[in-house]
């Protein structure tokens, strides 16, 4: 049966991010909008838990259970949680697929808060003191909790 999960972004941008998986072996696919980015990449991971009591600085670091050093979507190491780069688009469309998520079992990001940074995520391969845990992605400017959403 498929599952489906949507995330609400709050901050200094807005949107709307859906999960859609057809069953818990299939990849996620990640689509919606982000608008009102600035031009350019900004990095947009899974964060650890779905606690937005302080802003998006209380969603802890990204979500990481096999304790890994950060690294880009395609990378044999990253953290579950990596999922790249949105870039500012017209529309503000994004769409990505990721098997490493899940809206189940032990990698779902179900509960957990999605996060839009203020800079590009560098991929771990910016050989800045943070590329290996953050990306070096900036600020946080947008996050919402990621939730069960109605099935059809």
């Amino acid at each position: 049966m498929p599952i489906k999960a949507v995330c609400v972004l709050k901050g200094d941008v807005s949107g709307t991010v859906f999960f859609d998986q057809k069953d818990d072996k299939a990849p996620v696919v990640v689509s919606g909008e982000v608008k009102g980015l600035t031009k350019g990449k900004h990095g947009f991971h899974v964060h650890e838990f779905g606690d937005n009591t302080n802003g998006c600085t209380s969603a802890g670091a990204h979500f990481n259970p096999g304790k890994q050093e950060h690294g880009s979507p395609n990378a044999a190491v990253r953290h579950v949680g990596d999922l790249g780069n949105v870039e500012a688009t017209a529309d503000g469309g994004v769409c990505i697929q990721d098997s490493q998520i899940s809206l189940v079992g032990p990698n779902s990001i179900v509960g957990r808060t999605l996060v839009v940074h203020a800079d590009p995520d560098d991929l771990g391969l910016g050989g800045h003191d943070l590329s290996k845990t953050t990306g070096n992605a900036g600020a946080r400017i947008a996050c919402g909790v990621i939730g069960l959403a109605k099935s059809d």
